[in-house]
């Protein structure tokens, strides 16, 4: 008798602990095994996949940037740090020496045929000070008009465009202000913020953030200036993002192996549709100053191949976040239902897929439309027809990579959840009896009280 209220409370504790582990298996608890044939099976499927987007690595790796000669355009220019050291106010003719400067994207003079009007209350004077670079010290005179979007402070750190080669009073120039400090701040923050909420889970999502991150900068865009093929680059670029990301923030499990078939098979069908639709459309990537200016410095980039590059790495973040949650939804109903067959899960999972899907293909497409906002507004008022804006290359690319993007995330949903249902029903053979094998795949707390229990009838 002492015996049996000694063993009724350890059953009850293990039945809560059980209870607790199914409820929150997604954020806290590991994911049950899986057995030994069906591991067997993943790991035929995703060694050589990973053993091939190793080797694509190793081959491909650039080993830096080529070399150029700058051009002196946009964001091709030395750069140099500067600081305000004085502001005055003018009066805008003296202040020039009789010329003014037009503002950016305007032509001709104050007051003149084609120019803007003539400024409207005092030009500010402001000293610049250069704090970098072969002439730390030199100082140099910035005339800002009334009508300029931007204005500096006293103290103010700035980014000055140097050019080595023009005329000795025209070698420095603002280009930009120094923001640093607000975005260092920033992203400490958000460090912060994952790291509490996240824990241990948050702190893993940041070094994959880091190493996807050194990816991007240190495989994909050098390679790419190097002359690889911007498509194959991208898809072994992302495909080692996949595998890091998903591995380091949700375990080397087979639940996350379901996760990463899933969104292989989404990229591959993105990678298909972005070919045929790109080449069908006759799109040719070059639409914008920055990629024309990238253009001109590496002519042998091939340039739709860049654009569906775009559209692969742009699609992945998402894709691991409707692959994820549709494997571990369906892990989750299996265990709530150890008994649920596999048409059960699948159709449970689907619905949960189904709002999953209206939410993701609406956000996909407002990023992009947010992205691209002042283009929008620009075409608004256009004397043009919706027909003719929506057809135009530069519309119809951002229209293309939207709808492409979109139609891999909704086959995600469909491929990844029968994909997690037939591994989780496949182990119903596994299955022990009363809770502790409630999951239908072997679970080790289970079988750890199933060994308890025994011992404890031995010893009685």
């Amino acid at each position: 008798m002492p015996a049996q209220a000694q063993a009724r409370p350890q059953g009850n504790a293990h039945a809560h602990g059980h209870g607790h582990g199914h409820g929150h298996s997604h954020s806290h608890g590991p994911a049950s095994p899986v057995s030994a044939h069906l591991r067997k099976v993943i790991a035929a499927v995703l060694i050589p996949f990973a053993a091939a987007v190793l080797t694509g690595l190793v081959v491909l790796w650039p080993g830096g940037a080529p070399p150029h000669e700058h051009s002196g355009l946009g964001l091709d220019q030395k750069t140099e740090s500067g600081r305000v050291v004085k502001i005055e106010e003018v009066d805008c003719a003296k202040g020039s020496g009789g010329q003014q400067q037009p503002p950016p994207g305007q032509q001709g003079g104050p007051g003149g045929p084609g120019g803007p009007a003539k400024p409207k209350g005092p030009c500010e004077k402001s000293d610049i000070e250069v704090t970098s670079g072969p002439d730390k010290g030199r100082t140099f005179t910035e005339l800002v008009q009334p009508s300029a979007s931007r204005r500096y402070t006293v103290g103010q750190e700035v980014v000055l465009a140097y050019a080595p080669k023009a005329p000795k009073n025209l070698q420095y120039s603002v280009s930009d202000v120094n923001r640093t400090l607000p975005m260092a701040i920033l992203a400490a923050v958000f460090a912060l913020a994952v790291v509490v909420v996240g824990r241990l889970r948050g702190l893993f999502a940041l070094i994959a953030l880091v190493i996807s991150f050194g990816v991007l900068t240190l495989f994909i865009l050098p390679a790419i200036l190097q002359g690889s093929d911007p498509l194959v680059v991208a898809v072994m670029g992302g495909s080692a993002i996949m595998l890091i990301a998903l591995y380091m923030c949700h375990g080397l499990t087979a639940r996350t192996s379901v996760a990463v078939i899933g969104t292989l098979t989404s990229l591959l069908l993105i990678g298909l549709l972005g070919t045929i639709f790109t080449s069908w459309a006759h799109l040719t990537g070059n639409t914008d100053d920055q990629t024309g200016l990238v253009h001109s410095l590496y002519p042998e980039i091939e340039i739709r191949g860049l654009l569906l590059a775009g559209i692969i790495i742009g699609s992945l973040g998402v894709l691991d976040d409707v692959t994820v949650t549709q494997t571990s939804a369906v892990w989750e109903l299996k265990d709530a239902d150890p008994t649920a067959s596999w048409r059960k899960l699948y159709g449970a999972a689907m619905r949960i897929g189904r709002d999953h899907i209206a939410s993701v293909v609406n956000t996909l497409v407002l990023a992009y439309a947010g992205a691209s906002l002042p283009l929008l507004l620009l075409f608004s008022i256009a004397d043009s027809g919706v027909g003719t804006v929506a057809t135009s290359e530069i519309v119809a690319e951002e229209i293309v990579r939207t709808l492409v993007g979109s139609i891999g995330l909704v086959a995600s949903v469909p491929v990844t959840t029968a994909l997690a249902a037939l591994v989780v029903s496949a182990d119903r053979h596994n299955a022990g009896t009363g809770p502790g094998a409630g999951a239908g795949i072997g679970s080790r707390a289970g079988g750890r009280a199933r060994a308890k229990g025994g011992r404890r009838r031995r010893a009685k």
